[in-house]
């Protein structure tokens, strides 16, 4: 699973990301390109281009319908049985596919912001019996307004 969380876990506040931080959206590609990316309707339709490049776009939608350059399905165990054994899959929201299928997850890459947004709506799925495994810390900068760090975690 990757996300970027705020200090009470607040991810999303009208179906659109809390905070801009190039670092971590860098981080973000860097760690999907080349690999699976599995979302909810909602998520892929924030999207401000769609389909993300050079990755293998994956929608889990009720409503089981073509969306461009994406997979549909309509449950987690019919796009797993598409899945090869050696594939990454990151798990990119939103709040209900984190909260259903973090049993399922073996790491956490996330961006921990050092802030508690006013609004919020969507929030991550409590993973405070996560074990941390790596953190890497940064200040405020010129194109950063918080503190963050980006921080894997594993069982």
């Amino acid at each position: 699973m990757i996300a970027a969380v705020a200090e009470n876990r607040a991810i999303g506040y009208k179906n659109k990301l809390i905070y801009w931080l190039p670092n971590d959206l860098k981080r973000f590609k860097q760690l999907t390109t080349g690999h699976t990316i599995l979302m909810g309707r909602r998520t892929f339709e924030s999207l401000p281009k769609g389909a993300l490049p050079n990755r293998r776009n994956c929608v889990l939608t009720r409503g089981k319908r073509e969306l461009p350059g994406c997979e549909c399905f309509a449950s987690w165990q019919e796009f797993i049985a598409t899945c090869r054994p050696d594939e990454e899959v990151f798990i990119i929201g939103g709040a209900t596919l984190y909260r259903d299928l973090l049993p399922y997850a073996d790491r956490l890459c996330l961006t921990e912001v050092q802030d508690t947004p006013a609004e919020a709506d969507t929030f991550f799925p409590d993973y405070s019996d996560w074990q941390e495994q790596w953190r890497e810390d940064h200040p405020v900068d010129e194109r950063h307004a918080y503190a963050y760090s980006f921080v894997d975690y594993v069982r």
